[in-house]
């Protein structure tokens, strides 16, 4: 059976929704099309609905035995790729770990809408670090106890939040991008961890695609 991909992404600076599977992509190998649709533009959101009925970013477009299925939503387009993808291991093995990693992802995609505000995706810029709310900190503490908590029990397996890069890492990497861009300081087991994740080969494509909208 052949089957074809193309995931649909907002631009790569400020689009933290498409970084998310992306990287959930790249990490299962699979070859894909990428339709780039540049946001923030009056054109943006006709453009959008020419490959996502929900009008919004990412999708991604499953081409297989003649139909076409567009899944739009970023967790629900992560959690395709690691069933259609079993061998990249995007959930981790062990029950309990899994059932941890995703409500850590679950949270991340519901919650934390203080911190999204005051501390918008710029991936490929360095900006000065804004007053932070009491409502911002708070997010900014809940993240950062998620990952001493992850990292406390699966750090030795592999460096991720459950040990091997999975999804959780795919939900949190565009706030890790933000610490960075904002100069947000973090101890050293989430500073290392932070690291690892800017030097994915993947993060490093999509920070390199960002300084090019730029023109960087």
């Amino acid at each position: 059976m052949t089957f074809r991909y193309t995931l649909v992404v907002g631009s790569k600076q400020l689009s933290s929704w498409s970084l998310r599977p992306y990287l959930a992509m790249r990490a299962t190998g699979a070859a894909f099309q990428e339709v780039v649709i540049a946001l923030n533009r009056t054109q943006t959101h006709s453009d959008i609905l020419r490959h996502s009925p929900s009008g919004k970013v990412p999708a991604l477009k499953i081409e297989e035995g003649g139909e076409v299925v567009t899944v739009f939503d970023s967790l629900a387009i992560c959690e395709t790729l690691a069933e259609r993808h079993k061998e990249a291991g995007l959930w981790p093995d062990a029950p309990l770990a899994r059932a941890r990693a995703r409500a850590y992802a679950c949270e991340m995609h519901a919650g934390f809408a203080s911190l999204r505000k005051t501390l918008p995706m710029q991936i490929a810029s360095r900006l000065p670090t804004p007053e932070l709310s009491d409502e911002v900190r708070q997010d900014i503490a809940r993240v950062t106890a998620a990952w001493e908590e992850a990292l406390l029990h699966h750090d030795k397996d592999g460096g991720f939040l459950f040990g091997r890069f999975s999804i959780a890492d795919c939900m949190y990497a565009p706030v890790v991008s933000r610490f960075v861009t904002y100069d947000i300081s973090l101890p050293p087991r989430l500073a290392q961890y932070s690291e690892r994740i800017m030097a994915l080969a993947s993060m490093q494509d999509w920070i390199e695609a960002a300084r090019k909208e730029l023109g960087a």
